[in-house]
């Protein structure tokens, strides 16, 4: 339950915070509630820090998904921002 540690695989991590930064780019002007959520986010913090806490976010649900073996549901992920 904490942030994106270096214990990893650093080539992942590299890739879960590119693809990070990708969807921080596309996210201006959408109003879903996780673009409402980036929004904010980049209103407090630096740029990369938010780009780390989406990956950290995105790893999170596809780690629930591979453990639970169920497919991607919008809804729990925004509750869960």
């Amino acid at each position: 339950m904490f942030g994106i540690s270096k214990r990893g695989d650093r080539y992942l991590r590299t890739l879960m915070i590119h693809g990070a930064r990708a969807a921080l780019s596309r996210a201006t002007g959408k109003q879903d509630p996780r673009s409402l959520w980036l929004g904010k986010m980049r209103q407090r913090r630096h740029p990369n820090v938010v780009a780390v806490a989406l990956a950290n976010k995105n790893a999170r649900i596809v780690w629930a998904m591979l453990t639970g073996n169920a497919a991607y549901e919008p809804a729990l992920s925004v509750k869960a921002a």
